[in-house]
């Protein structure tokens, strides 16, 4: 018999995400406008998130997205209808709301094995333009965004647990077998800003990540802070930064399994030097993981990331991005991103910045954003501007 999580479960998980998430940890406010992205096989969560935007005063906007619909565009178009971008209708779509919420929920996790990534990467690139349309409101601070998700059998399937087991994990991790869930993740989020305030206090030039067949190193570069816990991405537990591409060097392995474009990809394995990536290699899944970062800029970092396992309830790997970079088990995570950094983690006004400051400090910019993650245990050791050194996490744990 299917599971599906009760009523007062999903009005919780559309709380946190309209009266926490959004807006920065703030909410929405009456008369702004919300898109609600959520596919078929999460009618049960749009219904929340419709009740929950309507008595915030607000306005949704619903985009309710058919299952198992993408594999025969990918069959079917065209080299011209896969570079085709509404312009028009996406630049009013961004001009018009306020925030997003996106929910992720799959039917068929494989849905695209065997579509050439090629193909998949076209569309990608085509629709660059929404993606800075978004990035430049979001730096102009009128724009927010979330993501979360919804448990299907699917997806439970995938890693070998029951829908009621992987919802036990969805519910846990985001505190909603809690009385007030919102406080709580108004609570996490005080004890993220402390551990931020420590690191940006730190005057980091370069991090050095220690690990079984890792050895990597990452320059931060001038003007960075760190990010998390602004409710963009609930579960989200990591803290992170966008460094300067250009002083990574050294080799990284993951560990976690990474589902991107329909397709699996396991054991991948880069190498850079001077920041950018020489060898990419995976056990499986290794043609699309070269695919993507060959796309411009995707051979460069975007983010580096950490995860504290004090911080984390997720101790499961569960098949999606957005909680498997956010594990805290034994070892806590660490993961990278390669593509598109967040201009958010500059320490100033990002709409003051002119795009060739950007490339001067070092901002990777790409179509592509791809977390992958590694769970090993770690050492990270800051090396500080006066060239000191101090070690920042080991054991799963900041040391700050």
């Amino acid at each position: 018999m299917s599971y599906h999580p009760s009523e007062e479960v999903l009005d919780k998980y559309a709380d946190i995400l309209i009266n926490f998430a959004l807006n920065s940890g703030e909410g929405v406010k009456a008369g702004e406008v919300v898109q609600l992205r959520v596919p078929e096989c999460a009618k049960p969560m749009l219904v929340a998130l419709r009740r929950s935007v309507l008595k915030a005063g607000a306005h949704p906007i619903i985009f309710f997205t058919p299952d198992d619909f993408s594999r025969e565009f990918f069959e079917l178009a065209s080299d011209e209808q896969l570079d085709y971008f509404p312009e028009i209708y996406m630049k009013g779509l961004v001009d018009q709301v306020d925030h997003t919420v996106a929910i992720l929920a799959e039917t068929d996790k494989r849905e695209l094995d065997g579509i050439d990534s090629k193909k998949i990467m076209a569309q990608q690139k085509a629709f660059k333009p929404y993606m800075d349309w978004r990035r430049d409101k979001e730096s102009a601070g009128d724009y927010t965004w979330t993501l979360a998700m919804y448990g299907t059998k699917a997806m439970a399937d995938e890693v070998n647990m029951t829908e009621e087991e992987y919802w036990a994990e969805i519910i846990n991790a985001c505190y909603l077998d809690d009385d007030d869930p919102v406080a709580r993740w108004s609570e996490l989020h005080k004890s993220q800003e402390e551990i931020k305030a420590k690191l940006d206090a730190l005057p980091i030039d370069k991090l050095h990540i220690e690990a079984a067949d890792t050895d990597l190193w990452v320059k931060i570069g001038k003007n960075r802070r760190w990010l998390g816990g602004s409710g963009r991405n609930i579960p989200s537990f990591e803290l992170f930064i966008s460094p300067d591409w250009r002083g990574t060097s050294g080799k990284v392995q993951f560990t976690e399994p990474l589902y991107r474009y329909g397709s699996l990809i396991e054991k991948a394995y880069l190498e850079f030097e001077d920041g950018l990536v020489t060898k990419a290699t995976a056990e499986k899944g290794e043609d699309l993981l070269k695919e993507m970062v060959a796309v411009e800029n995707a051979d460069k970092i975007g983010e580096f990331s950490l995860t504290d396992r004090r911080f984390s309830r997720i101790t499961k790997f569960m098949g999606e991005t957005l909680f498997d970079e956010n594990v805290g088990g034994d070892n806590g995570n660490t993961h990278i991103a390669v593509g598109m950094a967040y201009r958010d983690s500059y320490d100033g006004d990002p709409m003051s910045v002119s795009d060739d400051q950007w490339v001067e400090m070092g901002f990777n910019n790409s179509v592509v954003h791809t977390d992958i993650v590694a769970t090993s245990n770690r050492t990270v050791t800051a090396y500080l501007e006066d060239g000191s050194s101090k070690v920042i996490y080991r054991d799963g744990e900041f040391q700050i």
